[in-house]
């Protein structure tokens, strides 16, 4: 039963904003900055009801399915990894000439449903949350965990609003570092999940 600071951590790096900017701005390229606050607020709308519903949802389904948190925990920490993994190696691979991306719908509604997954909510950090959710043993602690997953939402939403006017010159630059930094410790992250996992089975020695 980890604490509200250190669930925060757990969410921010999976679901936070720090993994949507670049990808967000680069979707966005071309529409005018009315229309993308529009598309940002649906955005933040759909995927906090997602996550919320996903996550009540799939902690309810962890019991009928006979699923163990350990179970669940494992799984994520798998997804994470392959997922932290290859954002890891991309930082030393050639980068070849980007794609041109399929365009968005006109509908602000509509756009926010190509940027809800994996650019807004990563399979992980579901994860993550139903894990969180079916550890739950009150009322009281399931609140804590929503409130925290609603702040990153939140987050996510400013973001997304001001990502034109973040990712330029110096800002660009420290959040690259960062990233550097990060993408290392997600993988060491996702390993952690995965032995905490086969931890509480009993499969290693704690």
């Amino acid at each position: 039963m980890i604490g509200p600071g250190e669930l925060f951590t757990l969410f921010f790096v999976m679901l936070g904003p720090l993994k949507l900017l670049g990808p967000f701005v680069a979707r966005t390229q071309g529409i005018d900055d009315r229309t993308v606050e529009r598309i940002a607020l649906w955005a933040f709308v759909l995927a906090t009801v997602s996550v919320v519903a996903g996550g009540l949802l799939g902690a309810r389904l962890l019991g009928s399915w006979h699923i163990s948190i350990p179970s669940m925990t494992i799984a994520g920490g798998i997804v994470f990894f392959l997922v932290a993994l290859r954002q890891l190696l991309q930082q030393y691979e050639r980068q070849a000439p980007a794609a041109s991306a399929e365009s968005l719908p006109a509908s602000p509604m509509l756009a926010a449903t190509h940027l809800l997954f994996p650019i807004v909510l990563t399979p992980y950090g579901i994860a993550a949350v139903i894990a969180v959710m079916g550890a739950s043993t009150n009322a009281a602690r399931t609140s804590i965990v929503l409130t925290i997953v609603l702040a990153i939402m939140v987050l996510n939403l400013l973001a997304m609003w001001f990502a034109r006017r973040i990712l330029i010159g110096p800002v660009m630059i420290g959040l690259q570092v960062l990233g550097a930094v990060l993408a290392v410790m997600q993988v060491a992250l996702a390993v952690e999940l995965m032995v905490t996992g086969l931890r509480s089975l009993g499969v290693i020695p704690a």
